[in-house]
């Protein structure tokens, strides 16, 4: 187990409350007829108009934007649709993470309902091949005789795979949402809306965000009605969510929709996930497909073969869909244990050497940790040591390693100030991968140590506590949280808000909940009361008990429903608790 010393610094939070315009507050509160911390929280998400607020709060289909917009798309339908007309052989290519199974069984499930005969998909391995279009992949294609590869989730640097491609015959249409390199791969089409010279209006969406809209081009210029296409919308929830971007204008709508769609009537392949994962009787969320959904179709290609995701989306029948999710779900069993296992190593790695416990960052290696689950260990370990973190493994003679932050710090510019010494890396500015030669090892801790510790700020190694806004108990009433819950979907850029509410005390004793949970009922100046509950805090209990009836404290929480015995009722979520001035300072 961690120190006490460790246990202390991760406890420390910083509370960070978001400053909103406050003349702009009042005014959407008057337009909008809503309170005026409702109208905050939509102004610190952009919304600032009325008709801001009606297309945030009523999101349509309508509202998707015209896929001709998006750079090379009339030449990406036109080379599709060359294929269709020739019968070529066509190969829908993907990653083996959600973002690029969903996508691969998306195009490949709408292609084949029309051109069953001449085409399939191709998910690299992840231990043989890594991330991204693969010299494998492309000889297979080669080898079987297939002149069109759609990459999806990935190709947006792969210049030289492309070339190799197109030696043998073979076009490529890349539909990509990385950030690409100066300069494109020369392929035929290249989707991205994130290319300097694409003016499409909205640049957040997931991979496979993109294939749907290869999908809806493709569909308006050969008269196939909408319906067909709003179908895989189940399949762009999933991605959207599981990809972590930002749940804003067309991401919005396509999160609404797909979330509709798996709450009524999702695919064979999903609907038994749902039920493996024990959330069917649910209506499910952003979070929910986050935590359950994604972790199990991600298991395939950490533990297995991607490819064993994308059978399980495309299943048509339920003892295929049935079997295929319990596969999945078994796999995710696997990756837990794996995953606990080497979290456990990792922490007494740091415990047992004082030198890494005194360190900004962490860099652990041990030959025999499985790939699949690194990047996960990377973030377990930040829940300990909030600090930037990296592990590696050992990979075809290499060390391959996946790389996680903190907030506020980029850990990509970081690795790339350490370039030298790798082979390759890639990412974002809070998860990276990278490779380099066994022998740079020492060098490298080394090096990244000394760019973090003279780069990052203090307060970064502080976990922090974004806060939307100030609300008193009073407030909390039905019709605000009625018009709350209507800030749904939540995810990244919207994210469930969070309030703080000061100068509150205790009502009664604190109640203990299972080991490690609390429940608590607290008052603000002696009006309502609201119940609370706070998971993983027993720890505060004895702290409360301590306090006189003259002691407050503030609380950060989020707002929820709690359904008990057929009664559904209003409480905090505790995320933090801070003792009034009178109870910390004795």
């Amino acid at each position: 187990m961690p120190t006490d010393i460790t246990l202390q610094k991760a406890e420390q939070k910083r509370w960070a409350l978001a400053q909103a315009d406050e003349e702009k507050v009042k005014y959407l509160s008057g337009i909008v007829g809503i309170h005026e911390v409702l109208a905050r929280l939509l102004i610190l998400r952009g919304v600032e108009s009325f008709d801001d607020a009606r297309l945030f709060f009523r999101p349509s289909l309508e509202h998707l934007h015209d896929p001709f917009e998006m750079k090379d798309m009339r030449l990406a339908v036109k080379r599709l649709e060359k294929a269709l007309e020739r019968e070529e052989k066509i190969l829908v290519y993907g990653d083996y993470d959600v973002d690029g199974t969903t996508a691969v069984a998306l195009v490949y499930s709408f292609l084949k309902d029309f051109y069953p005969d001449r085409i399939d998909y191709y998910i690299p391995d992840r231990y043989v091949e890594g991330y991204g279009i693969s010299v494998q992949g492309i000889e297979y294609a080669a080898h079987n005789g297939y002149s069109l590869i759609i990459a999806l989730d990935c190709g947006i640097r792969a210049h030289d795979k492309v070339a190799f491609a197109s030696s043998k015959g073979i076009d490529f249409i890349i539909c990509d949402h990385h950030l690409p390199e100066a300069t494109l791969p020369k392929a035929v089409a290249v989707l991205d809306p994130k290319r300097f010279d694409c003016f499409y209006p909205y640049k957040e969406l997931s991979g496979c965000g993109i294939g749907f809209k290869l999908i809806q081009a493709f569909a308006l210029e050969n008269s196939i009605p909408n319906e067909v296409v709003y179908q895989y919308l189940d399949l762009v929830a999933v991605s959207t969510a599981c990809d972590i971007v930002p749940i804003t204008g067309e991401n919005r709508v396509l999160a609404h929709y797909g979330l509709k769609l798996l709450n009524e009537s999702p695919r064979k392949g999903l609907g038994y996930l749902i039920e493996r994962a024990g959330v069917a009787n649910r209506k499910l969320s952003i979070s929910d497909l986050v935590f359950y959904i994604g972790p199990r179709i991600n298991a395939a290609g950490r533990m297995d073969h991607g490819r064993n995701a994308v059978n399980l989306l495309i299943s048509d029948t339920d003892e295929q869909a049935d079997l295929n999710a319990s596969n999945l779900h078994n796999h995710n069993d696997d990756r837990k244990q794996v995953d606990k296992d080497i979290t456990q190593e990792a922490l007494e790695m740091i415990q047992a050497d004082a030198q890494r416990l005194q360190r900004k960052s962490t860099v652990l290696f041990q030959p025999h940790w499985s790939k699949g689950v690194i990047g996960i260990v990377a973030s377990r370990l930040i829940e300990t040591y909030y600090r930037p973190t990296i592990v590696l493994t050992e990979s075809n003679g290499y060390l391959s390693g996946s790389a996680r932050s903190v907030s506020g710090f980029n850990i990509h510019d970081a690795i790339q100030a350490c370039s030298d010494l790798l082979i390759q890396f890639g990412g974002h500015k809070y998860a990276a991968g990278l490779t380099l030669p066994k022998e740079n090892y020492e060098a490298f801790v080394q090096k990244f140590e000394e760019v973090v510790a003279a780069t990052i700020l203090p307060e970064c190694l502080v976990p922090e506590i974004s806060i939307d806004s100030e609300l008193d108990i009073c407030d909390i009433t039905p019709k605000f949280y009625r018009i709350l819950k209507q800030f749904a979907p939540f995810g990244p850029s919207n994210m469930r808000p969070v309030f703080i509410t000061k100068a509150c005390r205790l009502v009664g004793s604190p109640r203990l909940i299972g080991t490690n949970h609390m429940r608590i009922t607290v008052s603000q100046d002696g009006k309502q009361v609201c119940q609370a509950i706070a998971f993983g805090m027993a720890h505060w209990i004895e702290q409360l008990l301590a306090l006189t009836e003259q002691d407050t404290f503030d609380i950060c929480y989020c707002l929820e429903e709690n359904e008990w015995q057929g009664n559904v009722s209003l409480q905090m979520n505790i995320k933090d608790i801070r003792l009034g001035q009178s109870s910390s300072s004795r």
